[in-house]
């Protein structure tokens, strides 16, 4: 599989022809330097800036930040896995069995229907 790319903010910009002054007024910043920085992977956006992005390119943000995304997907999946081992050692009690189900659910792939279900 090809590497992914960190973020695809620039990709996205230029489908929708906005420019970097545009994008960054809809993101609420007062300069298109600050989407460059984005953009360059030099600066990773806030919360809120992620949210904004999601708005203005109608893409969920793990699809405009797929690099991170794996990157983070990645880490994740290993701590939940090692997490599980470490609570299958321990005693079994009705809490211990929600948590173990809710770490299969992450290292199976479906943790947003996990997340869902809370």
């Amino acid at each position: 599989m090809a590497k992914r790319l960190d973020n695809y903010l620039r990709t996205y910009r230029k489908r929708t022809g906005l420019s970097q002054d545009e994008v960054a007024f809809l993101l609420g910043r007062q300069h298109g330097t600050k989407v460059s920085r984005y953009e360059r992977n030099a600066r990773q956006p806030g919360l809120e800036t992620l949210l904004a992005y999601e708005l203005v390119f109608g893409a969920p943000v793990r699809n405009l930040f797929a690099g991170v995304f794996e990157k983070v997907e990645a880490i994740t999946l290993r701590r939940a896995q090692l997490l599980a081992r470490k609570l299958s050692a321990a005693t079994r009690t009705p809490r211990t069995a929600r948590k173990l189900e809710l770490l299969g659910h992450i290292t199976s792939g479906s943790a947003s229907e996990s997340a869902n279900e809370l």
